[in-house]
């Protein structure tokens, strides 16, 4: 949250770079997560797995909205509402 006020200053080139480092970082745990799943032994590892993909698709989908939306800002005459 601190980052969030760091990249309103730095500008919006900051602010789309660093969504998509989210993006990256997200997409990476998810991947880390479907193996897990895909090649774990321990059933309760595995389970873990599958709640840890639940949680990081809602985040890969919010951090894909804000994307989304920023693209949308950047292109000239866009409103905003």
């Amino acid at each position: 949250m601190a980052d969030e006020g760091a990249d309103a200053e730095a500008g919006p080139d900051a602010a789309w770079l660093a969504l998509h480092a989210d993006r990256e970082a997200v997409e990476r745990a998810l991947s880390l997560a479907q193996a897990r799943q895909r090649f774990g032994t321990d059933p309760e590892a595995v389970a873990q797995a599958r709640r840890e993909e639940a949680e990081l698709l809602v985040s890969l989908d919010r951090v894909l909205t804000q994307i989304r939306a920023a693209e949308y800002r950047r292109r000239p005459g866009s409103r905003r509402w």
